[in-house]
């Protein structure tokens, strides 16, 4: 891969074909300016594996580039990455809104690297200059506070990134309405490419404001009698603060579970974003003593995450709270793509404990924070992009956006559907891709260890499917006899009392596949015999069985 020196380079370190581990890149000779650095939740093949993070090699490579890291909005899909990146390019300053800048503070604080980062706030007039860059932003609306977007300027026109958007004319909280304004003077000036959200390509309507997805939840609270349990984001300040107002409205306290809504609930109150009056919320001891009407406990787990406070709600392992028969649970949330069957999973125990349960769009109780196709060409025609590159979205929605780009004045030939890792570089002669960077997953597990590799994810998988075969023999190389065993032990594949005869002849089959190894050579090799029998006991029990557990040989070897 080379960019040539005229050429102004964009690329995708990842979300594309994908919905989350937003990170976007422009490059000019010497400079880059990443824009986001998120993370992805795994899917439910991912065992063990808490959230999936981008190849950061590319920008290692070019680490002394990097001009900043510059950041849309708080939502984990695009700051969630920074610390596992900090920790790889500890000197990349970061730009980011208020509420986003407290969220990576905290992450940074929990990583043991917030001293050592160099943090900037940054607003809708900030402009940073570059030797050869600037970068400027303009307001947008989502379910989140404070969300920009990003206009790289270059010698060929700007490169806007959207973030994640939609166009709500009436935001809660006192939150701006977007700028149209500022969003049609960069068409008037030049986009030479626009990185739009993809997420709701697919829906044909415009998206519903926040506020009336607010009236609907205080009107659903209200008419309630029993205790309230409200989960959804805990960056979701929009409607941690309607489920607050509510609460302030019919007389109820209010407890809040989960360190990630304490801390986002302690950014909003701390930013003014939230009004929070002296002895609204109480801690659980208190709640626990609450008449249930007058009671309302704002908690994380929406996502039907395991340890989240929710869950172990609605499993009875929660140490202060216990499901109460005529509680209500409100969703106020929709699942993240991965997710379904947890949440649906945790919907139903909660129903079984007795809890009345409200989700979904059905109910009015949530609205998506990104636009649907009439926002995305309304995008296209206040930017007027010479080229237009969806971001953020599955490879079908990437699709669908660039015929909206199209509907909407780009020409065909100047709309791409990219992947990650794909260099896209502009000229003044036109566009070209110019090769590959690495951008592939990067596994981050239940420990937080960066970097858990495919084959053990793979190895992970096998286990849960098939289970695990240890083969257990004592063996003398020098005279080539097996002095005990082999032992076949089963874990997960077959239960040993019922399976003798499977077990028996395995042994047998065990043992003729070590003495025929060893018969080959003078000097047999450890690695070779262990090889053999993975090789064919895989083979022979998937002969009797149709499935191939993981085989673990443990041979001792006589001295």
């Amino acid at each position: 891969m080379r960019i040539k020196n005229n050429e102004v380079a964009v690329v995708a370190i990842g979300g594309l074909h994908e919905i989350g581990k937003n990170m976007y890149c422009v490059q000019y000779q010497d400079e880059i300016i990443i824009m986001d650095c998120g993370i992805k939740f795994p899917e439910d093949d991912l065992l063990g594996i808490n959230y999936v993070i981008s190849d950061y090699s590319y920008l290692i490579k070019n680490r002394k580039k990097i001009k900043a890291l510059v950041v849309s909005h708080g939502h984990e899909d695009h700051i969630g990455g920074i610390p596992f990146l900090l920790e790889k390019i500890p000197e990349i300053p970061v730009y980011a809104t208020p509420f986003a800048l407290a969220l990576i503070k905290g992450k940074l604080e929990e990583h043991g690297i917030l001293r050592t980062t160099e943090l900037h706030e940054e607003h809708e007039d900030t402009v940073l200059k570059f030797k050869k860059l600037t970068v400027t932003f303009f307001r947008t609306t989502h379910s989140i506070p404070d969300t920009l977007g990003i206009a790289v300027h270059t010698p060929l026109g700007a490169v806007v990134f959207t973030g994640d958007f939609k166009f709500d004319l009436t935001p809660v909280m006192n939150q701006p309405a977007p700028d149209f304004q500022r969003m049609a003077k960069l068409g008037n000036e030049g986009v030479l490419a626009l990185l739009s959200d993809s997420t709701n390509a697919e829906v044909s309507q415009f998206t519903k404001s926040e506020r009336f997805v607010a009236h609907s939840l205080h009107d659903i609270i209200t008419g309630i009698h029993g205790r309230i349990i409200f989960a959804t984001f805990a960056s979701n300040l929009y409607r941690v603060s309607t489920a607050i107002e509510a609460a302030i409205d019919t007389g109820r306290k209010v407890a809040i579970f989960g360190r990630s809504m304490e801390n986002g609930v302690q950014n909003g109150i701390d930013l003014g974003y939230l009004n929070v009056p002296e002895g609204l919320i109480v801690d659980a001891n208190e709640i626990n003593h609450t008449p249930a009407e007058q009671a309302m406990i704002l908690c994380t787990g929406s996502q039907g995450e395991p340890l989240a406070a929710l869950s172990r709600i609605a499993n009875g392992t929660h140490r202060q709270i216990s499901l109460q028969p005529g509680d209500t649970v409100i969703f106020s949330s929709n699942p993240i793509p991965g997710n379904t069957l947890s949440v649906n999973h945790l919907i139903n125990k909660l129903m079984e404990g007795g809890a009345n349960v409200i989700h979904g769009r059905i109910n009015n109780v949530h609205t998506s924070g990104h636009g649907g196709q009439e926002e995305l060409k309304m995008m296209v025609r206040l930017t007027k992009p010479k080229y237009m590159i969806p971001v953020h979205g599955e490879y079908r929605m990437q699709v669908v956006h660039t015929e909206l780009a199209q509907a909407a004045g780009v020409p065909e030939d100047h709309t791409f559907v990219l992947e990650n890792g794909e260099v896209l570089c502009f000229s003044q002669e036109g566009s070209r891709i110019a090769g590959h960077v690495p951008a592939g997953d990067v596994y981050v597990d239940t420990s937080g260890t960066a970097d858990v590799g495919n084959v053990v994810v793979h190895d992970r998988q096998v286990l849960s499917e098939d289970g695990l075969v240890v083969v257990v023999a004592t063996v003398d190389y020098k005279h080539k006899r097996v002095l005990a065993g082999p032992d076949v032990l089963s874990r997960g594949f077959v239960y040993m009392r019922e399976s003798t005869e499977l077990i028996n002849q395995a042994q047998k089959h065990i043992y003729h596949i070590i003495k025929s190894e060893m018969d080959k050579v003078e000097t047999p090799k450890d690695s070779v015999v262990r090889k053999a029998i993975i090789e064919n006991l895989a083979d022979f029990l998937y002969s009797k069985t149709k499935r191939r557990p993981m085989i673990l040989p443990m041979i001792v070897e006589k001295k």
